[in-house]
Order: C-alpha cells, then structure tokens, then sequence
C-alpha cells in the first residue's frame, strides 16, 4: 500500500459499526473491518466508530499519512430523539411593535414529545426587541438556567433578514457559561414558530453530542491522523466536526443517507429506486436525474426547517420471520430473527432429527425448523428460522458469491418438511414464492408511491439492491414489477463506502416572492462558500438552484469533495459492441436501434425513436429516448422523452433557449419550461430546478463562467 491515499468511510448499524477504506484514486475498497456497535458504551456508539478505524489502519497496515479524509455516521441524535436522551431548552423569544404579542406566542415551544413518554422539556421568557439591553437579557437568561434550562435558544422574529438580537443574547450567554444557540443558525426561512421548534430540537443535543464529538476528534488526533474529520448529513452529505457541533439537528435521521450516497457516487445511478436492505427493515427511496430526493423532517408530527432524504421504511427484510396462523402461512415480518435471537436456516452447517414447527415470539407464531446442529452434544432441539432470505435461494435468485447465499441441502431439507406442515406440499418452489409474493407486495407498494410523487418514468427506472440483505428482496420484487434489477458492488458494506465518499454538502434556503438574478446570484454564492468553510475544493464544487413559487423558497444545494478527485479507474471501460448493447437494453423496444448521435464534453448521446400509444391505444406519437454515457460507459442521465443538441459553451445560451422554447407549454397561468441540463466537462450541469427560463439563464452563466469559450458542451431538454 505505498503512496496509497485513502478515504475512510465509518457507518453505524444497529448491530456493528462497519468501517472501510477507499482507494481515492480508484476507489476500490482496499479494506474493511467491523465491531460490535457500542450502544451501551459511557461515549455511546463514538466508541465504536474510534474501535473500528484503529483495527482498519491495524489490519490493512494504513498509516496516518495514507487518509485523505474520514467520515462516520451516527445515530446518536436520532437516538437521542427516540431515548429522550436530550438536554432541557430554554427560549428566550423577542419582538417588537405590534406584532410582538404574536411574537411571544410564537417563541413559547410547549414540551415536545419525543416518543410515547418521553419529552423535550421547555421553559421561556420574552422581551421587547426595542428595549433591549444587557441586563434585561441577563436577568432572563439567568431565570432560564434557574428553571433548569441547559441550553439557550435565542428566537426572534425576522432574525432572518436581521440576526443583530440572536447574535447579541448568544454572546450574553456565554459570557454567562452558558451554551446557546440561534435560531438562525438552523434556518433562514420565514416562519417563527417552525423556525423556533427547529432550534429548540438542534439546541437539545448539543451538550450530548459536543462531548461526543470532541472525544471522536481526539481519539482520531491521537492517532496521528490530520485529515479531514466529517460526519453524514442526513441529505446523503457530509459537514465538518466543527458544523456539527453547531448544527447537530442536520445528522439526525441519517441512517439510510450513506446507502444512497454509495448508489450516487460508487454506482452512478441516475435514475432509479434504491433499497436498503438489512436484516429487519428495508429502506427505500428514490433517484431521479442523478439526485436523491429530499423532504422535509418531522418530529413528533411536527415539520422541522431540515431537509432529509425522503426514505421510506418498510418492516420486511433478509431476516424477517414467516407468521403462521391457523397452520396456514399469513405474512412475513415486521418482526425479526436477529430481534427473536433465531439462526437463520438458510447458513445452517448441518441439522439432525429436524421437523418443522413454530415458535412463539411477543405473542405470535413462526415458522420455524426444530433440529440439533450436528456437531452439538446438546440433547435440546434448537430452531432455525426460515426467511425471504432461504425464499430466494430456493428460487435461485442468490448469486453463489453474495453474502446471502445458503447451503442449498440443509435449507432444502428444512423448507420441504415447512411446506408438508402448514402448506401441504412437498414443492418448496411455491413455498418460497408465497413468502417472497408477500414481501415484494410490501415494497410494489412503497416503489410505487415513490414513482406517483416524483414523477418517475417507469422506462428508465430500475431496482437497485443494496445491504446484506438484498438478495433476498430486490430481485423477486424485480420480477413482480416487471422491472430491471442491479445490485451495487460491495453490498455488505454499501453504506460505510458511502459515508467515505460522500460530499460535502450544505443547503441554504430563503423565503423569496418571485426571485430575480440578485436573489440567485446572493444563495448561490451562501451556499458556495459555506462548503469551502468546511474543506470543499473550489474546483470541485456545484451548486443546483431550486425555486418552488408555491411555497415562495428558494434553496441553493452546494455539494463537493475535499479534494480534486481523478477519473475512477475501478470502472472497467467498455467497448462499442457494449455500450450499444447495454443502449439497446435500457431502452428497449425502438423503431431503430440506437444510434450515437453526438460524443462531446466528455459524454456520448444514445439515441432510439419508439412509439407511444395513448388514450387506451387509439393514438400514437413518436418519442425519442435518450441516454449519455460517460467516458467509461456507464449511463449517467437518461430519459424516454428528450432532445439534445452539440453546442458551445459561446453559443449555450442561444442554443437552450431555442431547444426549451420548442417543449414550452403555454396556459392561465403562464409559460412551463422543460427540465434542462448542460452536459460539459465530464459534468452534467442540472438546470431543471428552475421555473423561468431567465433563471436557467441566470444558473448556467454561474457555471459557464470558467469556461473556455469554444468548448464544446451538450444542450439536453426533458419534456418529462
């Protein structure tokens, strides 16, 4: 491993803690390493994530100077939440004039309901924003810490477009010892009373989680490690230690973030649905122009100022047990058999006298295998639980290489005598396939609510499988829907490669009427530095503009890598023969096969005609479907519904509006552009956030500014 430089992923499971390093050139995996995840530990689950990294530089003989970078994810704030693990908050609320009587009702944050019992505990005082001094502000600040308040969130109204009162009661704080924090700090959106909540959650983990985190960016010093220190955000980023510590609200319910980063960055999806599967529960969220998709988070019922992958959970996974009632097998999961503390039969060596039964777990009944392992002296039959995970490979849907796949005459034996018992067979093939036929209505319907909301083509989706687990769920669910199948390389250890090679990601929103090029121009800029305050290389930064005239915000997502990152040489590079083929394949029926219509800035445009009927099949229309592959081969954009165009980076503008303006739509209430993208560079510039074509105009003279005016980029537009 000489002169390797390596980034190191950490990812904190219910179970173990996984950690792994990436080559940063290549980005092969060049080790891993797991240890029990340190629930019960004084320093929580930090423990785990200090044990892991020191076995992984032990065992792979990495030193100091080999890591680029490390980054862990925690469950600590999310934990916090569920365990009412947090700190009492006091709120010292301000306003002025009229409106301050509405301001104080504003700022009074009842006790906050955590999980069933268990609270965020509150107290508040308010004060006249035109009457401000120190000591009106100390007096109240000392009556909160009186009343047990341990941090102090200052909330005023407009602090948004004026932070000078937040600031001044945070300084007064401290200089009073105590921690504090603004609302501010969480948000710049209108809205004081979410606004307020929002502070009040972040500021009810920092004590908890400053201690943590100075003990993790201890443990990594004493190592002698200067890189980076990140930790997972829960949009599918990374921040710095030290925004953490300010924000720490940003890492809560970002367990599954790490899995979809993996499926952006290590697989280069750019469209599809990715499921996270474990051993109890699958994750399931959805990719649509190469970017994850993003909600707002929820508290207790309440809607917080944050934004969180919109991932969607789902109680049946690899492990999931088969319920069985009246002799007759009815449902398979929520519950578990690593929570019921049952083997697997799938991974049994060898089983004497077995038989089938069931077993009892929180007032339900299981299918289970009852049998002495054959090397045991023990006399007591042990049982052995089948799952979806023996359901697949009895289908022969487990590759022999996964970590899924069973011991085929142990887990053969074990289904036959399960089908004769409660399904009156001896065929275990559809013993296996009503198991699965159960699990993958339970995800069609999540796959399907995700494609409802976001507008997904069901032409360029695919399944992507990730987790220990996912053979034992994608690949059926696959069939049933009717719909290509793709497991992401390394699954076991998908989420930890994520965390390693996620981004460094900050959002910044305002509440705007109507933004013009100034308003643009100022979040643009907000959200650019931001990343560079937290390491990110200027040249590797991209910022993508949303405006949603609904809800009058304007958001700027800037994203990029600590440092200038080198084409990925993992990807094996594929010749002409196979990239037509794997054109042909992700289209399917056309009129024509797939053509290469343009090879430029770093991408080839496929291209293949198909017809479309609609109106139950009494008309049709001819569509072209689309598809850019990068230098390596892989597909980074596609759509069944677009145009493309060879352009300049001189003639850009001239050539997006004249493209945009032939898939313009015209009603009431005004014109409705297209989806845009520029492709130059090897990047793919995406513009379809916007909703004017001025502000596209405006985005993209951002990101052609650097540019050479005669080179060449590529024009794209989406009519769906």
């Amino acid at each position: 491993m000489t002169d390797r430089r390596v980034r190191i992923g950490i990812d904190v499971g219910g179970t173990f803690t996984h950690a792994v390093a990436i080559d940063a050139a290549t980005q092969e995996v060049v080790g891993k390493t797991k240890v029990p995840t340190s629930h019960d530990a004084d320093e929580g689950v930090a423990r785990g994530v200090v044990q892991s990294l020191l076995r992984l530089l032990e065992q792979h003989a990495l030193t100091p100077g080999d890591v680029l970078l490390i980054a862990h994810s925690t469950t600590q704030a999310t934990n916090a939440l569920l365990e009412g693990d947090v700190a009492p908050v006091g709120i010292l609320g301000m306003g002025s004039g009229l409106s301050a009587w509405l301001a104080a009702k504003q700022t009074h944050i009842a006790p906050i309901e955590l999980a069933p019992g268990r609270f965020l505990q509150t107290t508040h005082r308010f004060l006249k924003s035109d009457s401000l001094t120190d000591e009106s502000i100390d007096t109240c600040l000392k009556q909160l810490r009186a009343d047990g308040a341990e941090v102090i969130v200052a909330a005023e109204a407009f602090a948004v477009d004026d932070d000078t009162n937040e600031t001044r009661v945070c300084e007064r704080a401290k200089a009073l010892g105590m921690r504090a924090t603004a609302t501010h700090h969480v948000s710049r959106l209108h809205g004081l009373r979410i606004r307020t909540r929002t502070a009040v959650i972040n500021a009810s983990m920092i004590p908890r989680m400053l201690d943590t985190a100075d003990m993790t960016e201890k443990a990594v010093r004493d190592a002698g490690i200067a890189a980076p220190l990140m930790v997972m955000r829960s949009d599918g980023g990374v921040m710095s230690i030290d925004e953490m510590r300010r924000r720490p609200i940003l890492t809560m319910l970002s367990g599954p973030a790490a899995g979809v980063a993996a499926a952006l960055l290590y697989a280069r999806i750019s469209d599809g649905i990715f499921l996270e599967v474990g051993g109890t529960s699958t994750d399931i969220s959805a990719i649509k122009d190469g970017r994850c998709q993003i909600r707002s988070a929820e508290i207790g019922g309440h809607k917080l100022h944050v934004s969180t992958l919109d991932v969607r959970t789902i109680g049946v996974a690899g492990g999931s047990l088969v319920y069985v009632k009246n002799g007759q097998i009815v449902g398979v999961g929520p519950r578990s058999a690593h929570i019921a503390g049952l083997p697997y039969l799938s991974f049994a060596e060898q089983l004497d006298q077995l038989r089938a039964d069931t077993f009892t777990f929180e007032d339900a009944d299981f299918a289970v295998v009852r049998a002495k392992p054959g090397n045991s002296n023990s006399e007591n039959a042990a049982a052995f639980a089948l799952t979806p995970t023996g359901a697949s490979n009895i289908l022969g849907l487990v590759e022999d290489d996964d970590p899924a796949h069973a011991n085929p005459e142990v887990l053969a034996h074990g289904a036959q005598a399960l089908a004769e018992k409660f399904e009156a067979t001896t065929d275990i093939t559809a013993l296996a396939e009503k198991i699965l036929a159960k699990t993958s209505a339970r995800v069609r319907e999540v796959v399907e609510g995700l494609m409802r909301d976001y507008k997904l083509d069901a032409g360029v989706i695919k399944l992507i499988g990730g987790g220990g687990g996912a053979a034992a769920i994608v690949p059926h669910a696959a069939l049933q829907m009717k719909l290509p199948y793709e497991a992401v390389p390394d699954a076991d250890v998908i989420s930890a490669i994520g965390v390693a090679l996620a981004l460094v990601r900050d959002t910044v929103e305002r509440s705007v009427i109507a933004p013009g090029d100034d308003d643009i121009r100022r979040i643009r800029t907000e959200a650019f530095e931001s990343v560079l305050k937290m390491g990110a290389a200027p040249e590797s930064v991209e910022v993508f503009i949303e405006i949603d005239a609904k809800r009058n915000l304007l958001r700027a997502t800037a994203e990029g890598s600590t440092e200038i990152r080198k084409a990925e040489t993992r990807r094996t590079h594929i010749s002409e023969d196979e990239r037509m083929a794997l054109v042909a394949g992700s289209i399917g029926p056309s009129l024509e096969p797939p053509a290469r219509i343009i090879a430029a800035a770093g991408f080839e445009i496929w291209q293949a005609p198909y017809e479309r009927t609609r109106f139950w099949r009494f008309f049709k229309d001819r569509k072209n479907a689309v598809r850019a592959l990068d230098d390596a081969g892989t597909i980074r954009w596609q759509s069944n519904h677009a145009e493309t165009r060879a352009s300049t980076v001189q003639s850009a503008e001239k050539d997006l509006i004249d493209l945009a303006e032939r898939y313009t739509k015209y009603n009431d209430a005004g014109a409705i552009i297209p989806r845009c993208f520029v492709f130059l560079n090897g990047r793919i510039i995406n513009l379809s956030g916007m909703v004017e074509m001025s502000q596209v105009l405006e985005v993209l003279r951002f990101d052609l500014a650097n540019a050479v005016s005669s080179d060449p980029c590529i024009i794209a537009v989406a009519t769906s």
